[in-house]
C-alpha cells in the first residue's frame, strides 16, 4: 500500500501522484484517446468506427467503411494534431486506419 502523506495538496496533484504510483496513466490515456476520437469525429464517423485502440504512441482505428477509411487517410496528420490537442499532450505519433 502507498505511504500516506500528511501534507496538504490539491486534488489534481493527489490524483496525479496516485496515477503515477499505481502505473495507471497508460489506461487513462487509452480512455482519453477513445473519448477524443468520439468527440472529434462526430456521429457520422462514429457509426462506422468499430474499434479504437492506443498501443504505445500509435492509434489504431478500425472502420467498417473502406470509402471512409480512404477519406480519413488523406488527413492523418491533421487528425493526429487534433487528437493530441484534445487530449492536452503529444501522445499520438502515428495513426493506422484499418
Amino acid at each position: 500500500m502507498a505511504k500516506r502523506e500528511n501534507d496538504n495538496q490539491s486534488m489534481a496533484s493527489a490524483l496525479a501522484s496516485f496515477l503515477k504510483e499505481n502505473k495507471l496513466q497508460g489506461g487513462m490515456d487509452i480512455v482519453a484517446a477513445r473519448t477524443a476520437w468520439a468527440k472529434l469525429m462526430g456521429n457520422g464517423v462514429n457509426n462506422y468506427t468499430t474499434a479504437v485502440e492506443l498501443r504505445g504512441t500509435t492509434l489504431y482505428v478500425s472502420l467498417s467503411s473502406s470509402v471512409l477509411r480512404e477519406e480519413l487517410s488523406m488527413g492523418k496528420t491533421k487528425i493526429i494534431a487534433m487528437m493530441n490537442e484534445e487530449m492536452g499532450k503529444e501522445l499520438i505519433t502515428a495513426l493506422v486506419l484499418r
